[in-house]
């Protein structure tokens, strides 16, 4: 892989918007799903490079709980999103309103629950990043797996070939009342992707 690149503040500054317009159209599409208000709290962005990915959500051993996808079309990539087990136990209980049973494993409802939430959030930032660049990005049927981080990567590998060198991050945060459950979106993009990202976006990398 090649060293990482570091990114223009403008370039960071627009992939910000995309992704709090994404947060805006989440929060719309779970709330139209759940019967109730959900909120969604402004997301930290930035670039990190690939090898990061596994310690931005606690390291390569942590358990977590990833809904992954791959995106076809202009621009083709990767696309994650990363939950602690803790986090997803309490988005059950606190936001969907499924009273977890049992801490140790996780029922049928329980995993569909987590991989709808998880494809409507990952269909709401592709979206948002497709709308901004008119590029054509069609994501696949997502996946969901439970296991530690660096295995989950490491099979996204040999599910979908090399990946890109930098993942865009989107830490985004849940809350409905005072109850808050964060998340870890994860777009990596193919090698050549984020250039012509940038370029449609009017930011070209170099």
């Amino acid at each position: 892989m090649s060293d990482f690149r570091p990114f223009a503040d403008l370039q960071l500054d627009v992939l910000r918007e995309v992704g709090n317009i994404g947060a805006g159209h989440a929060a719309t599409a779970l709330a139209k799903l759940l019967d109730k208000p959900v909120d969604m709290m402004v997301p930290k962005v930035r670039i990190v490079p690939f090898e990061e990915i596994a310690e931005s959500v606690g390291g390569v051993e942590q358990v977590v709980v990833a809904i992954f996808l791959r995106i076809d079309g202009e621009t083709p990539g990767n696309m994650f999103f990363i939950l602690t087990q803790e986090s997803a136990k309490r988005l059950l209980r606190k936001i969907v309103g499924i009273e977890v049973e049992n801490d140790a494993f996780y029922s049928e409802m329980e995993l569909s629950a987590l991989n709808e939430i998880g494809n409507i959030l990952a269909g709401s930032y592709l979206s948002s990043l497709a709308d901004f660049t008119n590029l054509n990005m069609q994501p696949t049927v997502p996946s969901l797996a439970i296991d530690m981080a660096g295995a989950i990567l490491t099979y996204g590998l040999l599910q979908y070939g090399e990946m890109g060198d930098h993942a865009l991050l989107i830490d985004t945060a849940f809350l409905e009342g005072k109850d808050e459950v964060e998340g870890h979106f994860f777009l990596i993009p193919d090698p050549e992707s984020f250039d012509r990202i940038f370029v449609a976006l009017g930011v070209p990398h170099e």
